[in-house]
């Protein structure tokens, strides 16, 4: 095992109901006006606006609303966000929705410090210095950002999809109510799962020091997440599997897996953050695409991690096997194992080859995955 520290310091509150603490949360922090963050205007038709709302009007606290925040979250939103913030004078955001909602929040609190342009600090130009608190309601299971220092944010006129972390961006206090997730559409369902796995998969493939214990976690939570989905795909309203979900998807990406671990990278998310910045694709759609295309690639340079896999996962014998399985899975539960099924032809590879020069220098992944080695994983997911 390497030395690590470990840090983490948000609070979860989980369970039914806690939406209702937010404003008690807040106000805990001295609190009395927010930028309160969302999607669409789903949480205002489902009764979550007016629940939040109240919380926040029970402790005194005013809120300044920032709406349509999109899926693949967009620089362009987050600078109207800071604006807001600005001109409004909140004291900390207040996130109400998933991933994209919290990424978008997280990149807000820390741009309202910077006295430069916000995206400055996606391309190293600027370090985040301050951030203001930030706090949340989560809708969707499958970031895990409601635990994490990171923010995933494309640039809409350059077509790059860089991320922000620091000290200062890690949620205050993340509400976590696994009954508020029971109307994610099935499409969502599995690019979630797909998603999950993805950050689970990274490091225990990767890394070139993995200790056991942290691929039980690994196995646990891949585990997990294929026997939530199944049960979840058949009755969505099923709570103890909504609960073990989205759980399985915080632990995935809040620094436990990777303590202890070193020599990893992201080669599956560099390759996704293209697919999505130039053709705004679901992120765990892009995952699920991209993951047996690498797998097939890659799993000669780690063969016994892979036939672990293979064996703690599926109870497989090889890797191939196991790779097999794990896309047979994906094409089971209806998440898009083709470039094709995303619309994206081969004509199109040389966009996304180019794209992909940012994004390996920007992963630090330049020197192994070259533009011929891209190019052999990409023509595997056609």
């Amino acid at each position: 095992m390497d030395n690590f520290t470990f840090f983490n310091p948000t609070k979860i509150d989980f369970g039914i109901d806690k939406e209702q603490q937010i404003g008690r949360h807040l106000a805990e922090h001295g609190i009395k006006k927010v930028l309160l963050t969302y999607g669409s205007d789903r949480i205002k038709r489902d009764g979550l606006f007016a629940t939040v709302t109240h919380s926040l009007a029970a402790q005194g606290i005013a809120f300044v609303e920032c709406g349509g925040i999109v899926s693949n979250p967009v620089i362009s939103k987050v600078r109207e966000g800071i604006a807001l913030a600005r001109t409004h004078q909140v004291e900390a955001i207040l996130a109400v929705g998933g991933g994209s909602v919290l990424d978008s929040s997280k990149a807000i609190a820390a741009g309202v410090m910077h006295d430069g342009d916000v995206w400055d600090l996606f391309i190293g130009k600027a370090t985040i210095q301050a951030a203001l608190p930030i706090f949340d309601v989560l809708t969707l299971a499958a970031t895990g950002s409601e635990m994490n220092n990171g923010a995933v944010v494309t640039n809409e006129e350059t077509k790059e999809k860089f991320a922000i972390g620091s000290v200062h961006t890690f949620p205050k206090v993340s509400i976590v109510n696994p009954a508020l997730m029971q109307t994610v559409s099935r499409d969502y369902l599995v690019y979630s799962a797909a998603d999950i796995i993805a950050h689970a998969i990274e490091g225990y493939f990767t890394a070139t020091v993995q200790p056991r214990f942290h691929s039980r976690m690994v196995e646990a939570i891949i585990n997990t997440v294929i026997e939530t989905t199944g049960i979840l795909l058949v009755d969505p309203a099923n709570y103890p599997a909504r609960a073990e979900f989205a759980w399985a998807s915080t632990q995935a990406l809040n620094g436990l897996i990777y303590s202890g671990t070193a020599g990893f990278g992201y080669p599956n998310h560099m390759i996704e953050h293209s697919l999505s910045a130039l053709f705004s694709v679901p992120h765990g759609a892009g995952l699920s695409v991209v993951m047996p295309a690498w797998m097939k690639w890659y799993h000669g340079r780690n063969p016994e991690q892979f036939k672990r896999f293979a064996k703690q996962v599926f109870g497989l014998p090889t890797a191939e096997e196991g790779i097999a399985a794990l896309e047979k899975w994906f094409d089971s539960i209806g998440t898009p194992t083709r470039l094709s099924q995303l619309g994206i032809t081969e004509a199109e590879l040389p966009a996304i080859l180019e794209n992909l020069k940012g994004n390996a220098a920007w992963f630090g992944l330049a020197e192994t995955y070259t533009q011929s080695v891209l190019a052999e994983i990409l023509k595997r997911a056609l």
